[in-house]
């Protein structure tokens, strides 16, 4: 597996692998890393499609990506991914996934159209007091001392983040800005996640800094993420013939350990509450889904809490039996070992009549019913003692849904406090009460918030113990390698899995581990795109150098005595240059 870039290999078919039509493959899960693998096998890889097996807990496709209509308790998301232009793997693979809404298209090309045609942007942010706007202004509010701690951790290396947290290398003067709001809530950082992880975002993710405070560098989907991206997966996988095995818990992979080489031998599972072995030859090649951030998740309903379920779920006991093999299988409890530290808690509020609409449209500046864009992003309650924030997307955002309800996506990243106007925790609350909160938030006069939660809304909640795992701080191998050092005919895929330069809770991110895993063990002559280089372009660096300063010059800064004399002796020397000419255009000068 190598990497690549530009346009020459992103167009190019591979020939057919060597042996292809000998192999089988068996991927333990039915998430986005799987899927997007068993896609892979199809397209690059010319596997025969019933010669590959998806092995899922669930009676049903997805995994984190989700979206129903509970035929008892109603609409339920989750949460959702942001998604951008440059995520190189992600196009690639749904350039190739024929459309369920538009015909003769692809995925892809039903998504370009709708961002083209209804491109996203937030007129508002952030509220304050009930509804008024908390003018952020698209401000970063950076001090001088905020600014240069950025820009350290920017150029940091990776080993000196190691186990660190985010509060190692920041100050108070860094948490009162609206950069550490527009980033905790947008991406869901504590300040006691890594270090690292942080870093590894700012430098991903450089180009779209401009963007951060209106979502404009935000595009999404045309309906929920289950059936805009698993469903057409899902449909092209089953016209292929490839074999989905529902209600299957694999319990462990058991391999043969040599010095030199790693084969796994056999998946341990239980189909439908009967133990079975499955035995593997060399040439039966295994992708396994190490870890997950929804799993344990629970949801109650208007009158009953989500239950707080911490005990250890099924994919990390898999991933603990397989790590206890060999320590190149990474080391689960960094990341699972701590549900105080990685939970948060969500909640699916569906509006039923027209009382609560216009509290909405007041804040969003648009109207909820128009099809498009609505909030543009969330909306944080920057006083809310939940750091509550809010969205909605297009509506509808299920095809089932009547077109006088609107789906609302609610989430508390401080579950243990108790709120403003309920006063006891997020993960304590029914589905009514977590209502209540938010409308206490939109406005909504207090003597008519209890019976507009009760009879003008229903509420999902959804606790979920494992939500951040990934931004456990952590130290080199805490993360095994897509393929560790010496596997055959195994890889790891999805947010768990250890890939060069791309950050976790990314769609992205599972479809490039799934596509490194695929290229990797078929040996798949074509380059995988590489990570958009956005953080070694110095027109990038100096763009977004001048949008975190908020429009303040390099003149404005104030810089000990030697260091300023050090700067006019720099823009001295680059007087009548082309430096000049960059910084004059990217307004640093």
């Amino acid at each position: 597996m190598y990497y690549s870039n530009g346009n020459y290999e992103a167009f190019a078919r591979p020939l057919k692998p060597e042996n292809v039509d000998k192999k089988s493959a068996y991927l333990v899960g039915a998430g986005l890393g799987s899927l997007a693998a068993a896609c892979f096998l199809v397209r690059d890889g010319q596997m025969k499609g019933e010669r590959i097996h998806i092995l899922e807990e669930l009676g049903l496709p997805g995994g984190a990506c989700d979206g129903i209509n509970d035929s008892q308790r109603g609409f339920i998301i989750r949460g959702g991914r942001e998604m951008e232009n440059h995520f190189e793997c992600l196009w690639d693979l749904f350039r190739s996934i024929p459309s369920l809404e538009v015909e003769d298209a692809s995925v892809l090309d039903e998504y370009y159209w709708l961002n083209k045609k209804d491109p996203n942007y937030s007129l508002m942010r952030a509220t304050v007091n009930r509804g008024e706007d908390a003018h952020t202004d698209k401000k970063f509010t950076l001090s001088d001392k905020a600014s240069l701690e950025i820009i350290h951790l920017f150029f940091t290396k990776d080993e000196d983040l190691y186990d660190k947290k985010i509060s190692d290398v920041f100050s108070e003067d860094f948490y009162k800005s609206n950069f550490w709001l527009y980033w905790r809530t947008m991406f869901a950082f504590e300040d006691w996640h890594s270090a690292l992880e942080m870093k590894l975002y700012i430098q991903r993710f450089i180009h779209h800094i401009g963007g951060l405070p209106d979502f404009t560098a935000l595009k999404f989907t045309k309906y929920n993420q289950y059936e805009s991206l698993i469903l057409p997966m899902v449909k092209y996988l089953e016209a292929h013939g490839v074999k989905f095995h529902y209600n299957t818990v694999v319990t462990n992979v058991v391999f043969d350990i040599t010095k030199d080489k790693k084969v796994a031998k056999q998946i341990q599972c239980i189909h439908e509450g009967k133990e079975e072995n499955i035995d593997l030859i060399e040439d039966d090649l295994v992708f396994v889904t190490n870890g997950s951030c929804t799993e344990n998740s629970t949801v109650g309903d208007n009158d009953h809490p989500a239950i707080f379920n911490n005990s250890v779920g099924g994919c990390w006991q898999l991933w603990k039996n397989i790590a206890a093999q060999d320590p190149s299988f990474g080391h689960p409890e960094k990341f699972c070992g701590d549900t105080k530290a990685t939970n948060w808690e969500s909640a699916t509020v569906t509006t039923l009549d027209n009382r609560i609409p216009p509290y909405i449209e007041k804040i969003c500046k648009r109207d909820p019913f128009s099809g498009k864009v609505v909030t543009g992003g969330i909306i944080t309650v920057k006083d809310s003692k939940w750091l509550m924030s809010y969205t909605l997307n297009r509506q509808p955002h299920f095809k089932e849904q009547p077109k006088d309800q609107l789906v609302v996506w609610v989430y508390g990243l401080f579950t243990d406090v108790p709120g403003d106007y309920i006063k006891k925790p997020m993960k304590e609350c029914t589905g009514t009460e977590i209502t209540e909160e938010w409308l206490y938030h939109l406005g909504v006069p207090e003597a008519e918030i209890h019976d507009m939660a009760v009879n003008s809304a229903r509420c999902i909640p959804c606790m979920m113990p494992y939500v951040t795992a990934f931004f456990m701080p952590r130290t080199e191998g805490d993360r095994p390698k897509v393929v560790p050092e010496g596997c055959v005919n195994f890889a790891f895929l999805g947010q768990f899995a250890d890939t060069a330069r791309d950050t976790v809770f990314t769609t992205e991110y599972s479809v490039r581990t799934a596509m490194e895993a695929v290229y990797t063990l078929l040996n798949v002559d074509r380059g995988v795109p590489e990570v958009f280089g956005s953080c070694y372009d110095v027109r990038v660096l100096l763009d977004s150098t001048s949008k975190m300063m908020d429009g303040k010059k390099l003149a404005d800064v104030k810089l000990p005595l030697e260091a300023n004399l050090a700067k006019k002796k720099v823009m001295k020397k680059v007087s009548g240059t082309v430096i000049e000419d960059l910084l004059k255009r990217y307004n640093l000068i």
